[in-house]
C-alpha cells in the first residue's frame, strides 16, 4: 500500500514504540503512585515534558497533556470563555478544524458571538480582518497554524500582535504543523497552542496544550489532581512518552525531513500538472505545508477516485468528512470556492519514494481516463 494518508495520522515510529514499550509492562505503575514504579512513570512523564517542551521551544511548566488535538482545541475554548468573565465573543475562521468549529457552535448555544472570518482563494486569512472583528468583549482569536485539508499555512505571528494589541488572548490549533515545519511559542507570540502526537510518528489518544505563563484557564476535565491540578485523569504514561520521545525525533530531523518532503511532493505535483493538464492545485503554493498537495479534478467523482485508488493499493482522501457512507464536498473547499470536481489529498511523509510517486500518476490517468 501506498500511503498518501498522512495527514490523518502517521505510523508509529519504531524508536517511539520501543521508548513506550517497559511503561505497559514492567514499568506500568501509575504515575501518581509514590512506590519505587509509580515514581519512574512520574520522571518519565517528566522527561517527556521537558521533551516536548524544547521541540516547541516552551518551558515545560507550560505542557499540559491532553488525548489529542481535539481536546486541547476544546479546552482552549471552553477554558477561556469560562475564565473570562464579562466577555461574550470569540474570533475564527471558516476554515477552522470541526473541533474548534463545532466547539464554538457549542458556544453559541451558550451565548456566544462568534464571527467567522473568511480566506481567499488560496485558503489564506488576512490578519488586518481578523483585527477588524475583534471587539471590547473577544475572549479569544482562534486560528489554525495550517489547514489539515489544503495544507495553507497562516500568518500566525501577526495575527497573535494584532490580538494581543486589543488585550485578547491568541490560540492556534498546530495539530498539522508541530513535526512538520518548525513550531516555536515564543516567536509566534501565542498563548494557547494544541497538538497531536499521532500526525508526527508519535501514537494516537496523546496530545498536547501549551498554555503560556499568566493565561487564565479554567479546567476542561474534572477530578483528581493531575496536570497540576488542571486536567484530571491518571496520566497515559506509555502515550506521554511516546508523544515526547516523537517530538524530539521529530525536532531533530526537521530540516531534513522538510526537504525530502517537500521535493516528494514537487515532483508529484509536476508529474501529475504535466500529465493531467486539467488538475487544479488547491490552497498557497507558497505558504504550504511541505508534504501536502491538494488538488481537484474536472469532470471526475471524488468517490469514485478514492475508491479506485484504493483498488490501485494508493491510500489518499479527499480531505473531507463522510457521512451515511458519502463523501461530502468540505467546508474548506466551499470558502476557497473551489471549482467542481474531484477533490483529492495527498499528504506525503519520509517513508514514501520517488517511485511510488510515479506509481501514483499512472494510477491516477489511467482512473481518469476512465
Amino acid at each position: 500500500m501506498i500511503n498518501l494518508d498522512h495527514a490523518a495520522t502517521t505510523p508509529v515510529r519504531p524508536e517511539v514504540l520501543e521508548a513506550m514499550m517497559p511503561f505497559f509492562t514492567e514499568c506500568a505503575a501509575n504515575a501518581s503512585s509514590l512506590y519505587a514504579d509509580g515514581r519512574a512513570a512520574r520522571q518519565a512523564v517528566d522527561h517527556a515534558r521537558i521533551q516536548l517542551a524544547k521541540a516547541l521551544n516552551a518551558s515545560a511548566q507550560e505542557v499540559y497533556f491532553t488525548s489529542g488535538g481535539s481536546e486541547a482545541d476544546n479546552w482552549a475554548l471552553f477554558g477561556i470563555t469560562r475564565a473570562l468573565k464579562g466577555k461574550k465573543h470569540i474570533v475564527t475562521t471558516a476554515i477552522e478544524h470541526h473541533a474548534v468549529l463545532h466547539a464554538c457552535d457549542a458556544l453559541e448555544q451558550l451565548g456566544w458571538d462568534v464571527s467567522l472570518i473568511g480566506v481567499d482563494s488560496e485558503g489564506l486569512v488576512d490578519p488586518e480582518e481578523v483585527e477588524k472583528a475583534i471587539r471590547p468583549d473577544t475572549a479569544l482569536v482562534s486560528v489554525m497554524m495550517a489547514n489539515n485539508e489544503i495544507g495553507t499555512i497562516q500568518p500566525i505571528r501577526e495575527i497573535a500582535q494584532r490580538a494581543h494589541a486589543h488585550g485578547v488572548w491568541m490560540h492556534t490549533d498546530a495539530v498539522q504543523a508541530v513535526g512538520h515545519i518548525p513550531v516555536d511559542v515564543e516567536e509566534l507570540g501565542i498563548d494557547l497552542l494544541s497538538l497531536s502526537g499521532h500526525k508526527f510518528g508519535g501514537p494516537k489518544g496523546i496530545g498536547a496544550l501549551i498554555v503560556k505563563k499568566g493565561v487564565r484557564l479554567d479546567n476542561l476535565i474534572y477530578g483528581g489532581a493531575q496536570e497540576r491540578g488542571m486536567r484530571a485523569g491518571t496520566e497515559n504514561t506509555p502515550g506521554i512518552v511516546g508523544l515526547g520521545k516523537a517530538a524530539e525525533i521529530a525536532a531533530q530531523e526537521l530540516s531534513v525531513s522538510q526537504k525530502k518532503v517537500e521535493s516528494l511532493r514537487n515532483y508529484l505535483m509536476n508529474a501529475i500538472l504535466f500529465k493531467i493538464p486539467d488538475a487544479r492545485i488547491n490552497g498557497s503554493l507558497t505558504n504550504r505545508l511541505p508534504g501536502n498537495l491538494h488538488m481537484t479534478f474536472s469532470d471526475a467523482d471524488t468517490s469514485l477516485l478514492l475508491m479506485r485508488l484504493d483498488m490501485e493499493g494508493i491510500a489518499a482522501s479527499a480531505g473531507s468528512a463522510c457521512a451515511a457512507g458519502a463523501v461530502q464536498r468540505s467546508h474548506v473547499m466551499a470558502a476557497i470556492g473551489a471549482p467542481d470536481g474531484a477533490d483529492l489529498r495527498m499528504t506525503i511523509d519520509t517513508d514514501n519514494t520517488q517511485e511510488e510517486m510515479d506509481r501514483t500518476v499512472t494510477a491516477l490517468m489511467r482512473i481518469l481516463k476512465g
